[in-house]
């Protein structure tokens, strides 16, 4: 028997509060488990009393459990859970907007304009700070002129962005590797290098406060709209019809997409295939409703990369680069996405 239109919402409601409350309990559980991996690993217990160290008296609690706790490796976690959740949402909005599911979010360029500031940063021999600043302003100033540029073109706004991203990804990509090539190879060379592998290893608290900030203003901008890319997924003049103002909309999500793709990239480097993976895992989910397909990438992003990050500093005695551990698993889903697509086709 069918099911009234009532009653079928009210059980995708349902279904869709359980998945949430699913991806929230996954989240903590690997939370939890990142503060026990590492070489001084931390017990449940510990974990509470560290926390309450800071309002309560805690007697008989090591020095270093509080130490490593404040210290190492909350910071590190949440900068994993930000940054994981970041590129999820960023890849989500960019994958509506363009209305393409291969789409990620340093399809504009951030990616590229950030590691090239990085770049210019270190080979200039700047503080860690600096080198965040550079990396964020570099991928800002690298969607904004893939943004201007496409404005100026005859063509579709959505093909122009596409077009010019490509072409300033090229040129920032070229210039990282000029830089790169007159480096001091015993030095500069191998800091660069390991920055553009990505990694959460000099992730404190003051690097986590200085990248969160845009990060939660982006997320907060992409949650409030998140409806109306549901429209932007349309043709353009279907939209228009619909009363939508898509190129005010589309510049406002692009803007909140930069914030969150630079702020991760200076926080935690290059980290790649997160927003492209974690989008369809969280279609598959809640389905293509971005109402519910954002808080929903953000929940799995955030636990995807704790545990990524888990899995990165625990499988050899030394850590690996992040950056390796996400495009090892990410490029066998990318092949997959491209078999099922032709499948469909």
């Amino acid at each position: 028997m069918e099911l009234l239109p009532q009653e079928a919402a009210r059980q995708r409601r349902r279904y869709y509060r359980l998945i949430l409350l699913g991806l929230g309990l996954v989240l903590l559980a690997a939370i939890l488990l990142s503060f026990w991996i590492g070489y001084f690993p931390l017990t449940p217990v510990e974990v509470v009393r560290a926390f309450l160290s800071r309002f309560t008296d805690q007697t008989g609690l090591r020095d270093q459990a509080v130490t490593i706790f404040w210290n190492i490796r909350l910071p590190r976690i949440l900068s994993a859970v930000l940054i994981g959740a970041s590129l999820s949402v960023a890849g989500a909005t960019y994958q509506g907007m363009f209305r393409n599911p291969l789409v990620s979010p340093d399809i504009l360029g951030v990616s590229s304009g950030a590691s090239l500031g990085a770049s210019l940063a270190i080979l200039w021999g700047a503080s860690n700070w600096l080198i965040q600043l550079a990396a964020f302003v570099g991928g800002v100033s690298a969607v904004t002129f893939s943004y201007l540029v496409s404005r100026k073109s005859a063509h579709s706004q959505i093909l122009s962005l596409v077009l010019t991203g490509s072409m300033v990804m090229a040129l920032c990509n070229a210039g990282v590797t000029m830089i790169k090539y007159v480096s001091d190879p015993t030095d500069t060379l191998q800091k660069i290098t390991f920055w553009l592998m990505g990694s959460l290893k000099k992730a404190d608290t003051e690097a986590f406060l200085w990248s969160a900030l845009p990060m939660v203003v982006g997320l907060i901008l992409i949650f409030l709209l998140r409806w109306r890319i549901n429209l932007l997924t349309l043709e353009e003049e279907e939209a228009r019809t619909l009363g939508i103002h898509v190129r005010r909309y589309r510049m406002i999500l692009i803007f909140a997409s930069t914030l969150l793709s630079a702020a991760a990239v200076c926080l935690g480097g290059l980290i790649g295939w997160v927003g492209l993976m974690i989008p369809h895992m969280a279609r598959a989910l809640v389905g293509p409703d971005y109402h519910r397909l954002i808080p929903a990438s953000a929940l799995l992003g955030g636990a995807y990369l704790v545990l990524m990050d888990d899995l990165a500093r625990s499988v050899l005695t030394m850590e690996l680069p992040l950056g390796v551990v996400t495009s090892i698993m990410g490029a066998p889903f990318f092949i997959y996405l491209i078999i099922k697509r032709k499948e469909r086709d």
